[in-house]
């Protein structure tokens, strides 16, 4: 009987713990506040940053970028089939320890792409001012 009220007591005590670790879990996440972002144009990105985007941007990506000034979150979606497709942002905020970014890819208007198909490498390029903590892409 002491054994199976041992086992129970441990049981429980792992119970609090998952749960407390749970908790602990959520509380990073919470919204601290949003973030104010620029989308840059190619032309206004930073040389280094359109090399690194040239490189990658035959397959879907993440990446941050900084200049010590700024940073800049970067997501490309991979080749696409046609062109005309564009980028929302849902979310771009800030938590106790990160920074979270959330964005999707809108398809294009049917209408938009009569004809020939030409692939496309959509991607988004986000500059803020510089925050030292990681950034998590959901």
């Amino acid at each position: 009987m002491k054994i199976v009220k041992k086992i129970a007591a441990f049981c429980l005590a792992a119970a609090v713990f998952v749960l407390a670790g749970c908790s602990m879990l959520n509380e990073e996440q919470v919204k601290l506040q949003d973030i104010g972002f620029t989308v840059v144009s190619e032309e206004k990105q930073p040389g280094e940053l359109k090399t690194i985007i040239e490189e990658k941007k035959g397959s879907p990506f993440q990446l941050t970028y900084n200049d010590g000034e700024y940073l800049y979150i970067v997501i490309g979606y991979g080749e696409q089939p046609e062109g005309g497709y564009s980028i929302a942002v849902n979310d771009l905020y800030l938590t106790e320890d990160n920074i979270y970014v959330n964005t999707t890819l809108l398809g294009p208007d049917s209408a938009e792409n009569k004809g020939v198909k030409v692939p496309s490498y959509p991607y988004i390029v986000l500059k803020m001012d510089y925050l030292d903590k990681p950034v998590v892409f959901e």
